[in-house]
Protein backbone atom coordinates (compact mmCIF):
# COMPACT_ATOMS: atom_id res chain seq x y z
CA UNK A 1 0.00 0.00 0.00
CA UNK A 2 1.81 3.37 -1.26
CA UNK A 3 -1.03 5.68 0.99
CA UNK A 4 0.17 7.10 4.24
CA UNK A 5 -2.63 6.16 7.06
CA UNK A 6 -2.76 8.33 10.01
CA UNK A 7 -4.85 7.21 13.35
CA UNK A 8 -6.53 10.78 14.61
CA UNK A 9 -8.17 10.06 18.47
CA UNK A 10 -9.87 12.62 19.45
CA UNK A 11 -13.20 12.54 21.59
CA UNK A 12 -14.50 15.86 20.08
CA UNK A 13 -16.14 14.81 17.29
CA UNK A 14 -15.86 18.22 15.10
CA UNK A 15 -12.30 18.22 15.47
CA UNK A 16 -11.87 15.16 14.73
CA UNK A 17 -13.60 15.49 11.47
CA UNK A 18 -11.92 18.80 10.77
CA UNK A 19 -8.30 16.84 10.64
CA UNK A 20 -9.40 13.58 9.32
CA UNK A 21 -10.93 16.18 6.39
CA UNK A 22 -7.84 18.38 5.91
CA UNK A 23 -5.84 14.83 6.29
CA UNK A 24 -7.73 13.59 3.45
CA UNK A 25 -7.68 16.44 1.13
CA UNK A 26 -4.26 16.12 1.51
CA UNK A 27 -3.80 12.77 -0.04
CA UNK A 28 -3.29 11.33 3.52
CA UNK A 29 -5.61 8.33 4.35
CA UNK A 30 -6.82 9.18 7.86
CA UNK A 31 -9.18 7.19 10.44
CA UNK A 32 -10.74 8.36 14.01
CA UNK A 33 -11.24 7.20 17.14
CA UNK A 34 -13.54 8.84 19.80
CA UNK A 35 -11.45 7.67 23.03
CA UNK A 36 -8.21 6.43 23.63
CA UNK A 37 -9.14 2.93 24.31
CA UNK A 38 -10.82 2.66 21.29
CA UNK A 39 -7.66 4.45 19.78
CA UNK A 40 -5.12 1.54 21.58
CA UNK A 41 -7.00 -1.01 20.17
CA UNK A 42 -6.84 0.09 16.72
CA UNK A 43 -3.43 0.93 17.06
CA UNK A 44 -2.26 -2.27 18.36
CA UNK A 45 -4.29 -4.16 15.59
CA UNK A 46 -3.10 -1.84 12.55
CA UNK A 47 -0.42 -0.48 11.20
CA UNK A 48 -0.33 3.63 11.19
CA UNK A 49 2.15 5.53 9.96
CA UNK A 50 1.54 8.37 12.43
CA UNK A 51 -0.87 8.80 15.14
CA UNK A 52 -2.28 12.31 16.28
CA UNK A 53 -3.18 11.96 20.22
CA UNK A 54 -5.41 13.95 22.37
CA UNK A 55 -5.43 14.24 25.88
CA UNK A 56 -8.36 14.56 27.97
CA UNK A 57 -10.51 11.54 26.62
CA UNK A 58 -13.06 9.12 28.02
CA UNK A 59 -12.02 5.78 28.92
CA UNK A 60 -8.62 6.20 28.48
CA UNK A 61 -6.75 9.92 28.76
CA UNK A 62 -3.76 10.48 26.30
CA UNK A 63 -1.21 10.07 29.12
CA UNK A 64 -1.96 6.83 29.70
CA UNK A 65 -2.51 5.91 25.85
CA UNK A 66 1.35 6.75 24.99
CA UNK A 67 3.05 5.41 27.87
CA UNK A 68 0.32 1.60 27.15
CA UNK A 69 1.30 2.60 23.54
CA UNK A 70 5.53 2.55 23.98
CA UNK A 71 5.35 -0.23 25.87
CA UNK A 72 4.62 -2.71 22.05
CA UNK A 73 5.59 0.49 19.71
CA UNK A 74 8.47 2.47 19.78
CA UNK A 75 8.59 3.45 16.07
CA UNK A 76 5.11 4.97 14.93
CA UNK A 77 5.75 8.85 15.50
CA UNK A 78 2.91 10.65 17.50
CA UNK A 79 2.06 14.10 18.04
CA UNK A 80 -0.39 15.07 20.81
CA UNK A 81 -2.95 17.88 20.05
CA UNK A 82 -4.58 19.06 23.00
CA UNK A 83 -5.59 22.38 25.04
CA UNK A 84 -3.21 21.41 27.77
CA UNK A 85 -0.75 24.03 27.37
CA UNK A 86 1.66 24.11 30.77
CA UNK A 87 5.08 23.61 30.22
CA UNK A 88 4.84 20.56 32.36
CA UNK A 89 2.70 19.09 30.48
CA UNK A 90 4.66 19.52 27.00
CA UNK A 91 7.76 17.83 28.72
CA UNK A 92 5.26 14.98 30.19
CA UNK A 93 4.24 14.10 26.96
CA UNK A 94 7.42 13.86 25.59
CA UNK A 95 9.39 12.06 28.17
CA UNK A 96 6.38 9.66 27.97
CA UNK A 97 7.23 9.02 23.92
CA UNK A 98 5.16 11.41 22.09
CA UNK A 99 7.42 13.23 19.36
CA UNK A 100 5.46 16.27 19.04
CA UNK A 101 3.76 18.61 21.16
CA UNK A 102 0.65 21.51 19.17
CA UNK A 103 -1.57 23.49 21.76
CA UNK A 104 -5.01 23.97 20.36
CA UNK A 105 -6.26 25.99 19.61
CA UNK A 106 -4.01 25.18 16.18
CA UNK A 107 -3.90 25.99 12.64
CA UNK A 108 -4.31 22.89 10.33
CA UNK A 109 -1.28 24.33 7.74
CA UNK A 110 1.08 24.25 11.43
CA UNK A 111 -0.70 20.41 12.57
CA UNK A 112 0.26 19.44 8.52
CA UNK A 113 3.81 21.01 8.41
CA UNK A 114 4.47 19.45 11.52
CA UNK A 115 3.38 15.69 10.56
CA UNK A 116 4.95 16.37 7.34
CA UNK A 117 8.09 16.76 8.94
CA UNK A 118 7.82 14.26 11.30
CA UNK A 119 6.76 10.90 8.35
CA UNK A 120 10.50 12.63 6.92
CA UNK A 121 12.33 12.04 10.09
CA UNK A 122 10.45 8.63 9.84
CA UNK A 123 11.31 7.79 6.49
CA UNK A 124 7.90 7.13 5.30
CA UNK A 125 6.81 10.47 3.72
CA UNK A 126 4.86 9.98 0.72
CA UNK A 127 6.91 9.69 -2.63
CA UNK A 128 6.16 12.85 -4.85
CA UNK A 129 5.55 9.83 -7.71
CA UNK A 130 3.31 7.60 -7.75
CA UNK A 131 3.58 5.25 -10.98
CA UNK A 132 1.22 2.07 -12.06
CA UNK A 133 2.10 0.72 -14.95
CA UNK A 134 2.72 3.18 -18.01
CA UNK A 135 0.69 5.58 -15.08
CA UNK A 136 2.56 8.53 -13.37
CA UNK A 137 0.99 10.57 -11.08
CA UNK A 138 2.71 13.82 -9.68
CA UNK A 139 0.98 14.83 -6.37
CA UNK A 140 2.57 17.70 -5.73
CA UNK A 141 1.80 19.02 -9.08
CA UNK A 142 -1.21 17.85 -9.45
CA UNK A 143 -0.23 16.14 -12.74
CA UNK A 144 -1.32 12.67 -14.48
CA UNK A 145 -0.20 11.06 -17.68
CA UNK A 146 -0.84 8.26 -19.14
CA UNK A 147 2.52 7.32 -21.23
CA UNK A 148 2.97 10.59 -23.28
CA UNK A 149 -0.36 11.71 -23.14
CA UNK A 150 -1.21 14.41 -19.79
CA UNK A 151 -5.15 13.59 -18.23
CA UNK A 152 -7.35 16.54 -18.00
CA UNK A 153 -8.83 15.77 -15.16
CA UNK A 154 -11.35 17.24 -12.53
CA UNK A 155 -10.02 18.18 -9.03
CA UNK A 156 -12.45 14.72 -7.78
CA UNK A 157 -11.10 12.81 -10.32
CA UNK A 158 -8.00 13.45 -9.55
CA UNK A 159 -8.39 12.91 -5.96
CA UNK A 160 -9.71 9.62 -7.03
CA UNK A 161 -7.41 8.41 -9.44
CA UNK A 162 -5.06 9.16 -6.84
CA UNK A 163 -6.99 7.37 -4.33
CA UNK A 164 -6.94 4.17 -6.67
CA UNK A 165 -3.30 4.13 -7.19
CA UNK A 166 -2.38 4.64 -3.96
CA UNK A 167 -4.38 1.32 -2.60
CA UNK A 168 -3.10 0.24 -6.31
CA UNK A 169 -4.81 -4.25 -6.46
CA UNK A 170 -7.07 -3.39 -3.60
CA UNK A 171 -10.94 -3.47 -4.14
CA UNK A 172 -11.94 -0.44 -2.88
CA UNK A 173 -15.68 -0.13 -2.29
CA UNK A 174 -18.13 2.69 -3.53
CA UNK A 175 -18.94 3.05 0.34
CA UNK A 176 -14.90 3.73 1.05
CA UNK A 177 -14.80 5.88 -2.32
CA UNK A 178 -17.48 8.04 -1.31
CA UNK A 179 -15.95 8.44 2.46
CA UNK A 180 -12.68 9.18 1.32
CA UNK A 181 -12.86 11.62 -2.07
CA UNK A 182 -16.81 12.90 -1.45
CA UNK A 183 -16.59 12.78 2.26
CA UNK A 184 -19.86 12.07 2.66
CA UNK A 185 -21.87 8.91 3.27
CA UNK A 186 -22.52 5.95 0.32
CA UNK A 187 -26.58 6.01 -0.80
CA UNK A 188 -26.79 2.69 -2.64
CA UNK A 189 -29.52 4.08 -4.53
CA UNK A 190 -27.95 6.84 -6.40
CA UNK A 191 -25.12 5.52 -9.13
CA UNK A 192 -22.96 8.97 -8.88
CA UNK A 193 -19.71 7.12 -7.33
CA UNK A 194 -20.37 4.23 -10.34
CA UNK A 195 -20.57 7.72 -13.25
CA UNK A 196 -17.51 9.56 -11.89
CA UNK A 197 -15.71 6.16 -12.16
CA UNK A 198 -17.32 5.69 -15.57
CA UNK A 199 -15.85 9.10 -16.60
CA UNK A 200 -12.72 8.42 -14.98
CA UNK A 201 -12.14 5.25 -16.79
CA UNK A 202 -12.79 6.97 -20.42
CA UNK A 203 -9.88 9.67 -19.23
CA UNK A 204 -7.24 7.17 -17.62
CA UNK A 205 -7.92 3.85 -20.31
CA UNK A 206 -9.97 5.76 -23.44
CA UNK A 207 -8.61 3.62 -26.29
CA UNK A 208 -5.38 1.69 -24.60
CA UNK A 209 -5.11 -1.65 -25.26
CA UNK A 210 -4.22 -2.42 -21.21
CA UNK A 211 -6.89 -1.34 -19.02
CA UNK A 212 -6.16 -0.58 -15.74
CA UNK A 213 -9.43 0.61 -13.97
CA UNK A 214 -11.52 -2.33 -13.59
CA UNK A 215 -14.69 -3.15 -12.32
CA UNK A 216 -15.10 -5.93 -9.10
CA UNK A 217 -19.17 -6.89 -9.64
CA UNK A 218 -20.57 -6.68 -6.16
CA UNK A 219 -17.53 -5.53 -4.42
CA UNK A 220 -16.22 -2.02 -5.94
CA UNK A 221 -13.33 -0.80 -8.44
CA UNK A 222 -9.87 -1.48 -8.02
CA UNK A 223 -6.90 -0.19 -10.38
CA UNK A 224 -4.14 -2.67 -11.53
CA UNK A 225 -1.72 -3.63 -14.44
CA UNK A 226 -3.36 -7.05 -15.73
Amino acid sequence: MLGVRILVIEDNQKTADYVCAGLNENFFIAESASNGQEGLFLACQHSYDLIVLDVMMPQMDGWTFIRKFRETNQKTPVIFLTARDKVEEKVQGIEWGADDYLVKPFAFSELLVRIRSLLRRAQIQQSDVLQVADLNIDIQKHIAMRGQTRLHLSAKEFMLLLLLAKRSGEVLSRTFIAEQVWDINFDSETNAIDVAIKRLRAKVDGNTEHKLIHTIRGAGYVLEKR
